[in-house]
């Protein structure tokens, strides 16, 4: 297949600042079939659920042993959730917001059109306690299989939408570079959510005087960050799928058709993400980083899931066919 066209702006990377060094763990890894589980939660019983490259969804048992293939999109999972009624919410590029019944494996479609054009770049989502899903879309240009198209565009078309019990959606947040990532604050008042390209987590307040508004959490950070989850004491983990690329960003900052011309190259001369393990825990009240882990593997990288359970911290990638995990007590600070 062609690509999609690209139209890029001239556009300037955030500066970079700062965290602390994290610790370096030891990574066990487990097989997914299907290679390539973006993204990792965790149901009721403590299984460990995944979305995988083939469009498989996995489960395993809390110790990551017996991976069963459950059902399958029929295109490429991303972001995971468990709605309260058991279903698991599925973002799927490029078929949209999905529900699958985990007895059967079988998949409704919840939506796959906004506004009247094709939602092709679900990327996550989390239900509230109301029972409203909300769920970010990456782009409005792209599915996942074109995502450095969007990346190269440095346009701002991503957006936080939210589903209604009643069937509407309603975008609640628009003009976002690459949303990604989304996750409640533990107690209720806000998701935070998460700008790949914007390097930067923000809060879209559900309650109190903020109610409807968006303020910053963590910005500048120094790499991209991809999907969220909520640890059980609050804090909120954030995948960093690669360090912030230099040359990306002067390329972003300089001539559109320089890009164009990028975009035409096949993808070994194209700018590479840096291949790290780097999660991130930050304070969901000051932003500040409490907690995470950096360091490299051979068979393991480009983190883009995460999430707390059994003492571990289990890790989804898009570059290795399986989950990694390391024990919590090791990436305290």
């Amino acid at each position: 297949m062609p690509k999609p066209p690209v139209d890029p702006v001239r556009w300037q990377a955030p500066p970079v600042d700062a965290l602390p060094d994290f610790p370096a763990a030891e990574i066990t890894l487990v097989p997914v079939p299907g290679g390539e589980p973006e993204d990792v939660v965790v149901d009721s019983d403590g299984y460990l659920w995944v979305g995988a490259l083939d469009g498989g969804i996995v489960r395993l048992s809390p110790d990551g042993t017996g991976p069963e293939v459950i059902g399958n999109t029929g295109g490429r999972p991303l972001g995971l959730t468990f709605a309260r009624d058991g279903r698991l919410l599925v973002c799927d590029s490029p078929r949209g917001l999905l529900a699958m019944d985990t007895a059967t494996g079988r998949s409704q479609t919840l939506v796959d059109s906004v506004a009247g054009r094709t939602l092709q770049f679900c990327s996550n989502v989390t239900e509230t306690p109301d029972g409203a899903v909300y769920f970010t879309e990456s782009t409005t240009a792209f599915t996942v299989a074109d995502y450095v198209g969007a990346i190269l565009e440095a346009r701002p078309r991503g957006n936080l939408h939210r589903l209604d019990p009643d069937g509407t959606v309603t975008t609640v947040v628009d003009g976002l570079y690459f949303a990604n990532g989304v996750t409640p604050t533990a107690d209720g008042s806000a998701l935070v959510f998460a700008e790949t390209q914007g390097r930067r987590l923000s809060k879209y307040w559900l309650t109190g005087p903020r109610e409807g508004s968006v303020t910053p959490l963590a910005k500048n950070l120094p790499a991209m960050p991809d999907n969220l989850s909520t640890g059980a004491d609050g804090r909120i983990w954030c995948a960093m799928v690669t360090p912030a690329n230099p040359i990306a960003d002067r390329l972003a900052a300089g001539p559109p058709l320089l890009r164009k011309l990028v975009w035409r190259l096949p993808k070994r001369f194209q700018p590479k993400p840096a291949a790290v393990v780097w999660a991130v825990a930050f304070d969901p009240e000051t932003g500040d980083a409490v907690a995470g882990i950096r360091t490299t593997h051979p068979a393991f990288s480009m983190v883009t899931g995460l999430v707390e359970a059994h003492g571990r911290l289990w890790m989804g990638s898009i570059a290795a066919p399986c989950l990694g995990w390391v024990d919590l007590d090791a990436t305290s600070l």
